[in-house]
């Protein structure tokens, strides 16, 4: 279940740390399997792009991608309630199973954090995490839609997490909702994006309630050993 981790760390902001274990990266989806031919080709694309360039650069491009507006957020939730209370009552909900299956987060990042919950679906099996990976399939295909049009290579990233959660997109209805789209193109466009509705008319989960599915899933019984867990977003993958 490494694979999550990795594609936990290329979504996060690019620290020295994880910057080192690259290779160590490829390798790991290279052994683990989980992945197409195809997608393990795009991805160790992505990495050896990052490894060409120096820190400095790779952290810039990060957040010229994902810290600029709402548009590539990595917090699932923002795609679905905007800035509405509704989203404070989510975020409590994933904490609450994030804590119920065994999972503590020491980091200052929500837990709708996009690489914090790979980082959760790591720690269970395969079935429960493409189970639960398939809730956010909507908003992966639609942040994944946005990135290639503008043709960024981390849309390999969420092209590969599409693919192991086993969900057929309606790709006709994303590209629909992408194409209306305009461009960030100022700070006042940028401003005008967070206070918008959300992009679909409805939750692209499954239910409101999927959440309460926590009762009936228990991740404790597969988790690894605390000592074998990431015990930050940042580190390398042991």
């Amino acid at each position: 279940m490494k694979t999550f981790k990795v594609l936990s760390l290329l979504l996060a902001y690019p620290e020295q740390e994880w910057f080192d274990h690259l290779d160590e990266c490829k390798q790991i989806l290279s052994e683990e399997k989980l992945l197409s031919n195809k997608s393990l080709k795009s991805l160790f694309a992505l990495v050896e792009r990052i490894q060409g360039s120096d820190l400095i650069t790779a952290q810039e491009e990060y957040v010229a991608i994902f810290d600029r507006g709402p548009t590539h957020s990595l917090h699932l939730f923002e795609h679905i309630h905007g800035e509405s209370r509704d989203r404070g009552q989510a975020m409590v909900d994933l904490m609450e199973m994030y804590n119920a299956n065994g999972l503590g987060i020491s980091t200052s990042e929500l837990p709708d954090y996009l690489p914090v919950f790979l980082e959760f679906l790591a720690t269970g099996n395969l079935k429960q995490a493409t189970s639960l990976l398939a809730n956010t399939a909507k908003v992966i295909a639609l942040v994944k839609e946005r990135l290639a049009k503008k043709q960024h290579d981390y849309q390999y990233v969420f092209s590969a997490l599409l693919e192991l959660s086993s969900v057929k997109v309606n790709q006709k209805e994303i590209r629909k909702i992408v194409a209306k789209e305009k461009d960030e193109i100022s700070f006042d466009d940028i401003d005008k994006q967070w206070v918008e509705p959300e992009a679909f008319a409805k939750n692209p989960f499954k239910s409101r309630d999927y959440l309460n599915q926590k009762i009936k899933i228990n991740l404790v019984e597969t988790v690894e050993k605390p000592e074998n867990r990431p015990n930050n977003r940042s580190g390398a993958v042991s």
